[in-house]
């Protein structure tokens, strides 16, 4: 059944919000240098994916489950994010953008999470993993820009691309043709971000993390990755 969506919720999509800083100067700065002279908003928001996607490094340690935590300006400062951040950056960039746009999220299952991170975490799902939806072409696309080119490069999977036209989720197999994100359970749509929900959700999935968080630890994620690529060579 296609999705009925209003002006009213359009507007919602545009507002910005704790988590979601549409009107915050490093978010607008953010903006103007990475859509530079785009005209359409399909340019606009092709431009912004790979910005955000390559320009901010996944790192699932450190997490904090917080506003200061996850809000777009402390990703733009950091210059790191898992996926929850990364989307909610993109977000708040094609809304500065003038494109409504919301947070998507799904419990995945990822077949090459390092091993490190697996044991922590004690299973190999990702709850509340998050993407984000754009309103473009009169429609709702998912755009997932969690995964940066190098990380990608040094784990052997598909970087994942957005033409503006087209969802863009995680393959479900890796560029050697073996299984590699698995969704496992949709859990819908919000317009920010739902905090005590994740927070109630992960203290189920993560019992023994810390305050629930599957990743509280330091860690260097993509030399993880490289370092298990080697050894399954």
């Amino acid at each position: 059944m296609t999705e009925r969506t209003t002006s009213a919720d359009l507007a919602e999509c545009l507002a910005p919000t704790p988590f979601i800083e549409r009107d915050a100067p490093a978010v607008r700065a953010f903006v103007a240098r990475v859509v530079g002279d785009a005209q359409t908003e399909l340019d606009k928001a092709v431009r912004l994916f790979y910005a955000v996607r390559d320009e901010i490094r996944y790192d699932p340690y450190g997490i904090v489950l917080s506003i200061d935590g996850l809000k777009a300006t402390t990703t733009l400062e950091t210059g790191k994010g898992f996926c929850i951040s990364k989307a909610v950056l993109f977000a708040a960039a094609a809304r500065a953008a003038g494109m409504p746009a919301r947070l998507g999220f799904a419990d995945v299952r990822n077949h090459l999470t390092t091993e490190r991170l697996k044991a922590e975490m004690g299973t190999d799902v990702f709850a509340y993993h998050a993407f984000t939806e754009l309103w473009l072409g009169g429609r709702w696309l998912k755009a997932t820009p969690t995964f940066n080119r190098t990380l990608c490069e040094r784990f052997g999977v598909n970087t994942l691309d957005f033409d503006g036209k087209t969802d863009s989720v995680f393959h479900p197999f890796d560029a050697a043709g073996k299984r590699h994100m698995e969704y496992v359970r949709d859990r819908g749509h919000a317009t920010d971000v739902p905090l005590a929900d994740i927070d109630r959700v992960w203290r189920e999935f993560y019992p023994d993390t810390s305050a629930g968080e599957p990743a509280a630890a330091t860690g260097d994620f993509e030399r993880e990755a490289e370092e298990d690529a080697a050894r399954r060579a």
